[in-house]
């Protein structure tokens, strides 16, 4: 287990609708909070395909040594849940800078488009090959580098008994992964896939319709 962060940048319960003032959803979907917790769905049908996938950024800008933590509870499958983090546009631009290219959920237009991002998939069951053999990858974009992999611990949702605490950290250049203390990958990034170290940025939460998840309790650290 990584050492605890001991400096708050950022707390937020995702319990109401007043806890998303400045989130921007990307694509079509919705968001309530029938447990006084933040339910995310996407609105389209799955044979829509990327088109019915969403993003939910939050709108805190992080630095560049950070750990993000939050409970994460999935409550339908199949599907999966990225969270993108360090993300800004190619250029330095901040995420909502209104001149990068705009966004609607196909995931071509994050690891291919305007923005440099790291994305983590868990709870990766859309596809048969992922309920198979459960694990978590990790991408550095722009490029789409799969450059780490490890176990997935979360259960599928007949038998998820959440709320399950995951957490990313991101110090002196390594990115860390671990759901409920159970570290499932460290990676160090030496520049040689995608360009330098990814620094500062926005992170979001996403999903591939028709998974529904509920998230609370985000926290936003630094050592």
């Amino acid at each position: 287990m990584d050492p605890e962060p001991t400096t708050q940048l950022y707390a937020n319960p995702l319990a109401s609708e007043a806890d998303l003032t400045g989130f921007r959803l990307e694509g079509e979907g919705a968001v309530s909070f029938p447990q006084r917790r933040l339910r995310l769905e996407g609105t389209r049908p799955a044979e829509d395909g990327q088109a019915a996938n969403i993003v939910l950024w939050c709108p805190e800008e992080l630095p560049a040594d950070v750990s993000i933590s939050w409970d994460f509870w999935p409550l339908r499958e199949p599907g999966l849940c990225i969270l993108f983090f360090h993300a800004r546009g190619r250029g330095g631009e901040d995420l909502f800078d209104p001149g990068l290219a705009a966004r609607s959920g196909p995931y071509d237009q994050y690891h291919h488009g305007d923005i440099d991002a790291y994305h983590v998939s868990y709870f990766r069951r859309r596809w048969e090959a992922e309920r198979r053999f459960h694990t978590c990858n990790l991408r550095k974009s722009y490029g789409f580098h799969l450059v780490a992999q490890g176990a997935d611990p979360l259960p599928g949702v007949l038998d998820a008994a959440g709320p399950y605490r995951i957490r990313v950290d991101v110090r002196d250049g390594e990115v860390g992964f671990q759901v409920d203390d159970v570290v499932s990958f460290r990676w160090r990034d030496d520049g040689t896939l995608g360009g330098p170290p990814l620094t500062g940025g926005k992170i979001g939460f996403r999903q591939m319709t028709p998974m529904i998840g509920e998230y609370a309790n985000l926290r936003v650290a630094t050592w």
